[in-house]
């Protein structure tokens, strides 16, 4: 070989060390792992041993190759390191710190961060530009990017001022006037509370409410032919809505707890006699229905004993009056009771200076906005007046009474119907008048901000939690790769992803089958949250996860579908419409609306759904049974076949159907007949009482006494274990 010849192999093999050189940096940069620079291998030492005539003579030439190599390698990775960490100075960090901010601070990209966060208990899957890193993950990135940190001097953040507004401190006795005593009734559904409502202020509610169950809260004024005033609150009656009562009860001042002659005390009257002993508040009982002979008042007393409820014939103090509200029977002597209550309980309240109540209803109205129905608790209402409720505020430019006609001003113990909301607040929350509406502004961004504060307090605590329960995984992972050289480990968790991934499609399917994703749309505030009640008591996630994508106030609206068509959700609408372009454009998605008046309607429909979803268990229905009297077998070419002399005992033997042997109870064969047999015939179906002999498609022993059952499996919808309370 000339000597050409062999500088250009010499040449080839230079390149070829260069080219796994750079390898090894491309290796380092996407796998982070520490780089170790690659030997100039033994290829020289190859030619030495095959050519050491031009090994002595080129010697030098070689080294000053391999040294030149060398050091344009060292120089390009200075180059390179003070391209990729250097910033002037120190990070600067603080103990909690987003992906964001840290990205900022060091001058990377958010990518950098992630890249350095590779191999370390932190889910990148779940890691978000906005997510929040903790202190030692913070000084492990900017250790592993090259660069030194600091902590950040504290800027002591000035503590924001507190804007709420609050209630006025306790009046002056002597400028306070008396107001209407403000009622609840109370009691078990179809008790008649409505009814009883209705004949009081002498209209028709209760006929005009779906089903005859009162749907949401309503408050009014009911002037007794005496001159005096009661205001009532009409709260629902049945399970559904008892976070709506237990609220109701905290404006009240008096209870009226109804329970019908014939029925006696029923769970929801237990209920609400806790409600009222919770808030403090005096009860009225009204034993209603009491015209049905059936009917036993008595009795009725007798149970609420048991419940701390003591009338006053039995030494108590709890005035016990019987009526029929469907026939007005004693209505005044109730009446009469619940002024005489009032009186004993001075109700009276300051009418001047700033207006304090509570929202009872706050409904969505196309032509008038957002409205609530209000009990005014202090001062006096007027037009214009600027209120904060929650995180809203209004500046008031309707009042309606309960029959719709505009008032010009609402003193205390008077309900009435506000417009003018920005927002719809909650029913329950605290109304409050302010100076102005830059006040009422500096009052809502406080609430909100205090709320902030709150949820991402919860927020850090959820992410702490998730954290923690990660690098317990990862660290019981790390113990069980421990023993492994790195090129072991890197193949396990290739292994472990790649599976995951294949596996992520699938799991998905089977998950999005088993949850099903609703909208609740109601008439009102208090409707929406009852409801929502009800759904918090689901207690079947194991069987079918449910789970609440959104809920409002309003009819059903084109971003419910589109809301909808992407959760593959339901939407439940309750007492609210869905207008034809928005049913044609579900049924082009193929999304359901359901729509309800009543609420025991709705929630059975919810559990169809459910039903709906849960996969169908088999069911077994047994067809017939035959005993085994005899045992023989047959050859059939050169294999002896066993079979069972058997005669049907119920039902019959179907050769087309399944069938299984059983032995002391114990089933141990499952499959179908090779063949059926009466006397030499071969038959298709055995009859009760008739004998025939049978063979297996398996080879098995027979035993005299064995049960031959021949049964057919149907698939059965499996129904939801949640139980709603009613």
């Amino acid at each position: 070989m000339n000597r050409g010849l062999m500088l250009k192999f010499e040449n080839l093999v230079q390149l070829c060390g260069a080219c796994r050189q750079l390898c090894t940096l491309s290796y380092r940069k996407v796998n982070r792992a520490q780089w170790k620079p690659v030997q100039s291998s033994a290829h020289p030492v190859c030619s030495v041993l095959l050519y050491p005539q031009f090994w002595q003579k080129d010697k030098l030439i070689s080294i000053t190759l391999s040294q030149h190599r060398h050091l344009a390698t060292k120089e390009e990775t200075k180059k390179k390191k003070k391209k990729v960490p250097l910033t002037k100075g120190e990070v600067e960090i603080r103990q909690k710190m987003t992906v964001e901010e840290l990205a900022r601070a060091m001058g990377k990209d958010i990518d950098h961060i992630y890249e350095a966060l590779l191999y370390t208990d932190i889910d990148l899957d779940s890691l978000e530009p906005d997510s929040i890193l903790y202190e030692d993950h913070i000084k492990l990135i900017v250790k592993k990017s090259g660069m030194k940190y600091k902590s950040a001097k504290l800027k002591e953040e000035k503590e924001r001022e507190n804007t709420d507004a609050v209630k006025r401190p306790p009046a002056d006795p002597a400028v306070l006037t008396p107001r209407p005593p403000v009622v609840t009734i109370l009691g078990h559904v179809d008790h008649g509370k409505t009814t009883l409502l209705d004949s009081l202020r002498k209209t028709q509610v209760a006929s005009m409410e779906a089903g005859g169950i009162t749907q949401h809260i309503g408050a009014f004024l009911v002037h007794l032919p005496s001159g005096e005033k009661i205001t009532f609150l009409d709260t629902p009656g049945h399970a559904a809505f008892s976070a709506m009562r237990a609220r109701g009860t905290h404006v009240t001042d008096i209870v009226i707890l109804v329970v019908a002659a014939e029925d006696g005390v029923m769970q929801q009257t237990i209920e609400s006699i806790q409600h009222a002993k919770n808030a403090g508040v005096p009860l009225i009982l009204a034993i209603n229905k009491c015209d049905k002979p059936e009917a036993d008042p008595e009795r009725v007393k007798k149970e609420l004993l048991a419940h701390d409820v003591v009338c006053e014939e039995f030494g108590g103090e709890v005035q016990a009056v019987n009526i029929s509200a469907l026939k007005g029977e004693n209505l005044m002597v109730l009446a009469e009771a619940t002024v005489a209550l009032a009186e004993m309980l001075e109700l009276k309240a300051d009418p001047t200076g700033l207006v304090e109540g509570t929202v009872i209803e706050s409904r969505k109205d196309k032509g008038k906005g957002p409205v609530t129905t209000a009990i005014i608790q202090r001062g006096t209402l007027r037009k214009g007046c600027v209120l904060v409720a929650g995180k809203t505020w209004a500046k008031v430019r309707f009042m309606f009474d309960e029959n719709g006609k505009v008032v010009d001003a609402a003193s205390p113990g008077i309900p009435v119907e506000i417009v003018g909301w920005k927002e719809v607040p909650s029913a329950g929350d605290e109304i409050l008048e302010v100076e102005s509406e830059q006040r009422a502004h500096e009052v809502v961004a406080w609430r909100t901000y205090v709320e902030q504060q709150e949820r991402m307090k919860r927020d850090v605590e959820v992410i702490e939690a998730k954290q923690k329960e990660h690098r317990m995984e990862y660290e019981k992972k790390q113990q069980k790769l421990a023993h492994l050289t790195w090129r072991q480990r890197k193949a396990v968790l290739y292994k472990a992803n790649k599976h995951l991934m294949f596996s992520k499609p699938k799991e998905r399917t089977e998950m999005d089958k088993n949850v099903l994703s609703v909208i609740v749309k109601g008439d009102v505030d208090g409707s929406v949250e009852a409801i929502l009640n009800i759904l918090d008591s689901y207690d079947a996630d194991d069987e079918c996860k449910l789970d609440v994508i959104h809920f409002g106030m309003g009819d059903i609206s084109e971003t419910d579908i589109s809301l909808a068509e992407t959760f593959n959700g339901v939407v439940f609408g309750f007492s609210v419409k869905a207008n034809d372009s928005i049913k044609q454009l579900a049924a082009k998605k193929g999304i359901k609306i359901k729509l309800h008046n009543i609420i025991y309607k709705l929630i059975e429909d919810l559990k169809d759904e459910l039903n709906s979803r849960l996969p169908p268990t088999v069911a077994e229905n047994t067809i017939g049974e035959a005993s085994v009297l005899d045992i023989f077998s047959v050859t059939v070419g050169k294999n002896k076949i066993p079979v069972a002399g058997c005669r049907v005992q119920k039902g019959l033997l179907d050769k087309k159907m399944k069938f299984k042997l059983l032995r002391n109870g114990d089933v141990i064969w499952r499959g179908s007949l090779s063949s059926l047999k009466h006397h030499k015939d071969d038959v298709q179906v055995i009859k009760t009482g008739m004998d025939c002999g049978l063979s297996l498609d398996k080879y098995i022993e027979f035993n005299i006494g064995d049960e031959i059952i021949c049964y057919e499996e149907k698939e059965v919808q499996q129904t939801t274990s949640w139980d709603p309370g009613f």
